[in-house]
């Protein structure tokens, strides 16, 4: 299955989103915020990123922004999981390199159907 970076700064939905993921086959890496994510990432691969837009340190946007500067994450999706629903910021996170988008709150098919539509594209 894949390997997933999971970034957001609420540990109960680190934890949800590791749980749903892994119990369906994929290996799961969190993160508790932006920086803490391209730490992560300078180092190692993923075949999708899913981050929260609101964080502190680095949020989302900034953080996929400086992803796509990195070789290994140029063509890696990257799925927005965020309250965030207005078309400003989808439009920003689009343009920065975001390549989908879950509204929270979301429940485990929600989240596992964005997940394997974006990994079968």
């Amino acid at each position: 299955m894949a390997r997933i970076l999971a970034v957001d700064d609420s540990m109960m939905i680190r934890n949800l989103v590791s749980a749903v993921l892994t119990q369906a086959g994929h290996e799961v890496v969190a993160a508790v915020d932006g920086s803490d994510a391209l730490r992560i990432a300078r180092d190692e691969t993923f075949d999708l990123v899913l981050s929260d837009i609101n964080m502190p340190e680095m949020n989302g946007i900034s953080l996929v922004s400086k992803l796509r500067r990195i070789d290994h994450f140029k063509y890696t999706p990257i799925i927005m999981v965020t309250t965030e629903s207005g078309d400003y910021k989808k439009k920003k996170a689009k343009s920065f390199g975001a390549t989908g988008w879950l509204l929270k709150p979301f429940n485990e098919e929600r989240l596992l159907a964005a997940v394997n539509k974006t990994l079968n594209k």
